[in-house]
């Protein structure tokens, strides 16, 4: 052809062949996302046969990771972040620094690597990636839960650490023991400090989050508005694609920050628009098809030559990766007291490593501190845990269910003892006869609550986020904090003189487990279950769970009403 077509081949390549591997993975019982990381190796430079262009298959990974953080964003309100900050803060900083130090010993004291070396490894080896979370959180449907907002919230606070150590490793480069960037000179020749760089960028990541804040809250819903009004559905898809975009690059070119933090923050400012619903499902087919060459990208850095060269090192990376980040996590995790099943929750989600991960390796050998070899090992530790990340997260279930069964400690740690996890002695036990018993305190359950509240009806929150349980007893609400499929959070809860039990969680998957304790406990308790689409909502009314409330059944129902108020009201 007459014209340069790399682009349209690399496309072409990227997602022809990693929609026929995918296709065996799955006829294989493996995650499709096996099989777009064995396409990119197909396609990457390290195999023969045709090899696509990589650094296009990079930017369109890019592209990808913007996309889908905006949709989290636009489903993960400011107040849900917050609404985590106790954990993920200190857990993603303690949890980062133990991976580092981990990282750093094996390659200093086992590999003989200098100190550079095994900061660089180490740090790339402690950041989990945001995609790989979101595709695995996404495809068990609680990426809403109380579980996945701890996850998602805890990986927004590593992507903010990370910023920062890409802006402070080229200065500090020489200190240990690397190569001095162009820019570097230029800083330490003007007097420039490390703690004034330090100073700039948290100044520059603090305007951002402030800009968006004050100025993103206002602009982007009436931009989706105005839009919208036109009523051209390719105009809105536009719109909605071009902020993601286009945030996600002014930020990184204005105030530094990362893509996918700039697109994840303007997600969550365009969720204060009503069309917010609809922006994530107008943008959803692009995100899946970047997100599928986000894992070819992947797939095509990977040299499999290192699994024949460094066996024993690629095992200990992929340890250190799946068991030392999954460990050290799970630790924190229950030392702030949340049950195991946020923990085993936490460690999975951790248990990879992505794009951070490359940047800064690819950063680390640019400036002279960590060998190729370094960069060749976490690629490989990078494809092992992605390919193993999805069993890792169905081990989640059986794995608890054997603690409880074999552990002693296990079920200590599960054991009530938390003094959040029982009723204040102040709570008023008059009330708490024939109330309602609230499961999930989430964007249904809030709702649900103030009516209760406006109504005069006595309520018990059963809620796993523990920053939510003390918050509402601070208002004087009767809360209680834990997993309600654990039958001591119902008793505490008193579902044995309720009159009500609510399902408010969008986790369907325990409701089976709550509603046989309360029935077991109060054999005459009514039951109202909250229900994502219709097939689970038939199941569950099969089943004779309760009575089952579908989301879009019930605004089909709400507006019909209001029209047939309206019609009727007109005849009289």
């Amino acid at each position: 052809m007459p014209h340069d077509i790399n682009l349209i081949t690399t496309i072409a390549a990227g997602l022809g062949l990693a929609m026929i591997m995918g296709f065996i993975a799955s006829r294989l019982r493996m995650p499709p996302l096996v099989g777009y990381l064995v396409a990119g190796i197909i396609i990457g430079p390290s195999t023969p046969g045709y090899v696509a262009d990589v650094a296009l298959a990079g930017q369109l990974a890019e592209i990808g990771v913007m996309l889908l953080m905006f949709g989290v964003g636009l489903h993960f309100s400011m107040d849900d972040l917050l609404a985590v900050k106790r954990i993920a803060v200190p857990g993603a900083i303690v949890q980062i620094a133990v991976a580092t130090a981990m990282g750093m010993g094996v390659a200093i004291w086992l590999w003989d690597w200098s100190l550079g070396a095994g900061v660089v490894f180490g740090l790339a080896l402690s950041v989990a990636s945001t995609v790989v979370l979101l595709r695995a959180l996404e495809a068990r449907g609680v990426l809403d839960s109380v579980n996945g907002q701890i996850a998602v919230g805890w990986l927004v606070v590593e992507d903010l650490i990370m910023v920062l150590v890409l802006v402070l490793l080229p200065p500090m480069a020489g200190l240990l023991g690397g190569k001095v960037d162009e820019a570097a000179q230029g800083a330490a020749a003007a007097g420039t400090s490390v703690w004034l760089t330090i100073g700039i960028t948290l100044a520059k990541v603090a305007a951002f989050i402030g800009l968006m804040l004050v100025v993103g809250r206002k602009v982007f819903p009436m931009l989706l508005w105005q839009v919208a009004r036109t009523g051209s559905r390719e105009l809105f898809t536009l719109c909605v694609v071009a902020a993601a975009v286009g945030v996600a690059y002014g930020s990184a070119k204005l105030f530094d920050v990362s893509f996918a933090l700039g697109a994840f923050f303007a997600g969550m400012m365009m969720r204060e628009s009503e069309y917010s619903h609809r922006a994530a499902d107008e943008s959803l087919p692009l995100r899946d098809a970047f997100a599928v060459l986000f894992f070819v990208s992947v797939g095509m850095l990977f040299d499999p030559q290192v699994l024949l060269d460094e066996p024993l090192k690629v095992l200990a990376v992929a340890a250190i990766i799946i068991v030392g980040k999954t460990v050290a996590a799970m630790a924190l995790v229950l030392a702030f007291r949340y049950p195991l099943n946020t923990a085993l929750t936490v460690g999975a989600s951790l248990a990879q490593i992505g794009e951070f991960s490359f940047i800064l390796a690819g950063l680390g050998v640019a400036l002279g501190l960590l060998p190729v070899e370094g960069q060749s090992l976490i690629l490989a530790g990078a494809l092992i845990s992605i390919a193993l990340n999805s069993v890792v997260f169905s081990a989640i279930s059986p794995l608890q269910n054997w603690l409880r069964k074999h552990s002693e400690l296990a079920r200590k740690l599960e054991a009530r003892t938390d003094p959040l996890a029982e009723l204040p002695m102040s709570t008023d036990q008059a009330q708490l006869t024939g109330q309602v018993v609230l499961v999930g305190y989430g964007r249904v359950g809030r709702r649900i609550a103030r009516a209760l509240r406006e109504q005069k009806i006595a309520y018990v929150v059963a809620e796993q986020n523990r920053e939510i349980v003390e918050r509402l007893r601070g208002r004087g609400v009767a809360a209680v904090c834990g997993d309600a499929a654990d039958p001591a959070v119902l008793i505490q809860a008193h579902i044995h003189r309720a009159g009500t039990l609510v399902i408010a969680t969008p986790d369907t998957l325990k409701v089976r487990k709550m509603v046989e304790t309360a029935r077991t406990l109060n054999p005459g308790v009514e039951i109202l279950v909250r229900s994502h689409n219709e097939e689970e909502a038939e199941l569950l009314s099969k089943e004779n769970i309760g009575t089952v409330f579908l989301g879009e059944e019930q605004l089909a129902l709400g507006m019909a009403r209001h029209i047939l108020a309206r019609h009727g009201g007109g005849k009289d």
